[in-house]
């Protein structure tokens, strides 16, 4: 099968866009098909490109850095999406949570007849209200107008299926994300790394993940304050600085990948995810896979992957005391972080990238299928 993947994001990106765009190629070339990546430029320097590991050609679609958050690559208009499709004879199209790209991509499957298949993937609603105070129906329209076109929409969660659903968002079907178990694991427990984190043998709570306004890291802070705790965050992004004031005593890691991010993960105590506007989360597979406990708020994707009670726990979205009170009651009871921990990584033990990429190829078929039902 001749697949093409339009991705707002692909490595050497890090967020979970790129992450499951890369996952997905991967995929694909290893069963045997022959898929093509269609993504925005990166930065200029000497990282630019490199690191990929893709497992497939890629075509990059000059971009431009989003004012005020330049981590993320915003793609001009560029005649090279229809180019690519028709030189590569796509048989299907991918679109990887469409927004900008994703949205040209449409265009140019509907022009060229290609069947598409749309993944959501970002909660755009969520960040117009985080960002600028209003704009959801805006958000809500675009998403309507992009994955209405598509053959068939992918949600990550049933949370995110409901929520497109209630949106008038058609054809909308359920494929979660996978976890890399076998890179994270919880036998990488490094004690050197954790004495290093926590000198006074802290109980530590980490978060993994962008430092932007709408992941609500500052939710932290009552943690912080907590007497044996301390909080670790990894990752970078606008809202560091700020992070670094309203966390007193946190540990900044900065961005990490990697075999190195699987170690720090497997030397928590807890993990903390405070942001209310996920559709999936990947960062709390990679902790349960971990055999790490996770807190998180009881909204969007963790609610399907975190059992409350028994993976750990979830607690109002924005709460800063609840996720202050959960850390304490976690920190508490040392056997229950176990228990919690063990159940949590045989809840994902079989949720690999190569069976949630086999799931991926059955939608494709079933999409194929349905066109030359209706061409006949």
């Amino acid at each position: 099968m001749r697949v093409v993947i339009v991705t707002e994001s692909f490595p050497p990106d890090i967020n979970g866009v790129a992450h499951c765009a890369l996952q997905t190629a991967r995929h694909l070339a290893a069963r045997g098909h022959d898929p093509l990546v269609i993504a925005p430029a990166t930065a200029p320097g000497p990282d630019a490109d490199t690191g990929t590991d893709s497992p497939c050609p890629v075509i990059r679609v000059p971009s431009l850095p989003l004012p005020g958050y330049p981590q993320v690559r915003v793609a001009l208009p560029s005649r090279r999406v229809a180019a690519a499709l028709a030189a590569h004879g796509a048989e299907l199209v991918h679109l990887a949570s469409p927004f900008i790209l994703g949205v040209r991509g449409m265009a140019a499957a509907s022009r060229l007849r290609i069947p598409a298949v749309a993944v959501y993937q970002t909660d755009l609603a969520g960040y117009a209200r985080t960002y600028m105070g209003a704009g959801e129906a805006t958000a809500w329209r675009r998403i309507r107008g992009v994955h209405g076109a598509a053959d068939r929409t992918l949600a990550p969660s049933s949370a995110a299926v409901r929520d497109l659903e209630v949106h008038g968002v058609p054809r909308v079907r359920l494929w979660p994300r996978g976890v890399d178990t076998v890179r994270f694991r919880p036998d990488l427990r490094d004690e050197a790394l954790r004495r290093e984190l926590a000198p006074d043998g802290e109980l530590i709570v980490g978060y993994v993940g962008r430092l932007a306004p709408e992941k609500q890291v500052d939710l932290l802070a009552g943690a912080c304050a907590l007497d044996g705790v301390r909080v670790v965050v990894v990752g970078d992004g606008p809202s560091e600085p700020g992070l670094r004031e309203a966390l007193p005593g946190a540990v900044f890691l900065g961005r990490r990948t990697g075999a190195e991010l699987a170690r720090i993960f497997a030397s928590l105590d807890i993990f903390a995810h405070t942001g209310p506007y996920e559709t999936f989360c990947q960062t709390v597979q990679e902790a349960m896979a971990s055999g790490v406990p996770v807190i998180a708020p009881a909204a969007g994707g963790p609610l399907d992957l975190v059992a409350h009670g028994r993976t750990g726990l979830l607690v109002a979205p924005g709460d800063a005391a609840a996720v202050r009170d959960a850390v304490w009651s976690l920190a508490e009871d040392p056997l229950r972080r176990l228990a919690y921990g063990a159940a949590g990584r045989g809840t994902v033990e079989g949720r690999t990238w190569e069976a949630v990429g086999d799931q991926l190829v059955g939608h494709y078929e079933e999409v194929l299928d349905a066109r030359t039902a209706v061409a006949a």
